[in-house]
């Protein structure tokens, strides 16, 4: 739709930049809130935003590069282009290494996991609200070709050469679902984060909530690589299913133990 904001002397302003930036920074300010409400260490939080964030876009490209890797194979040159660095990248890679990044640093800094989890459930689903409109200005993770309605048209030029996004075919807009989506599960994690709730019950039910979300929007997603096992789903409706049943696992371990305390 609008890949470059504007262009000055050759120099040209990604729209997707711009906004992953803007995502960080309002994600990282209500996380901030949040810590403050919560009587946590701003400070520390705010950090391990940012070790989090630096971890997942890392992790997000590197996951992009291992599901793409026989394309990258033939020309290992496109792993440092200009339409890598600007891609998205799989998110789940990225939300994978953030976690382990955070393990890390909490373990460290002797963060209680579940509590300090729960506080990055709302920013997180919001920066990823606004980096898939990123996604749609850019062109990448594009659906595919529908005539419903509300399908979307791709006509500049500068998305096909920077994504490969099809022109001038009606796609669904895959990248709007997962934002508006996203902009739900945040706007519930954060009512939700007022209420009284158990430690890790609200970044369970972002994995839950998003897992879901993402599971149903691969089905009209396009996709390049092969399904793993030779079925029918991708990769991240695997990942999907895999957080889905780690987050209905913890839950359900949860009620248990809040039914033996209450019996005590």
């Amino acid at each position: 739709m609008l890949p470059y904001l504007f262009s000055i002397f050759g120099f040209r302003l990604p729209t997707y930049g711009l906004l992953v930036a803007l995502a960080l920074l309002l994600a990282l300010a209500l996380t901030g809130k949040l810590a403050r409400r919560a009587g946590a260490d701003p400070e520390k939080i705010l950090n391990l935003g940012m070790y989090c964030a630096m971890a997942g876009i890392v992790g997000a490209k590197l996951m992009m590069i291992l599901a793409d890797w026989p394309e990258y194979a033939q020309d290992p040159s496109r792993i440092f282009s200009m339409a890598t660095l600007q891609a998205a990248g799989i998110f789940y890679g990225g939300f994978l290494a953030a976690l382990g990044v955070a393990f890390v640093y909490m373990r460290r800094f002797k963060l209680p996991v579940l509590a300090t989890a729960d506080l990055f459930a709302p920013g997180v689903a919001l920066g990823h609200a606004i980096g898939r409109i990123g996604c749609f200005a850019a062109g990448c993770c594009w659906g595919v070709e529908t005539h419903l309605p509300w399908a979307v048209t791709f006509r500049n030029p500068d998305a096909y050469e920077l994504v490969g996004v099809p022109l001038g075919k009606p796609l669904h807009p895959t990248q709007i679902y997962e934002s508006l989506a996203e902009l739900a599960i945040c706007g519930f994690l954060y009512w939700r984060s007022a209420k009284p709730h158990q430690p890790g019950a609200l970044i369970g039910q972002y994995l839950a909530l998003y897992s879901t979300v993402r599971f149903l929007v691969d089905f009209v997603r396009r996709h390049d690589q092969a399904n793993p096992f030779n079925g029918p789903f991708t990769t991240a409706q695997w990942i999907s299913l895999g957080l889905i049943a780690w987050a209905a696992a913890g839950a359900y371990r949860a009620a248990i133990g809040k039914k033996q305390r209450a019996a005590t």
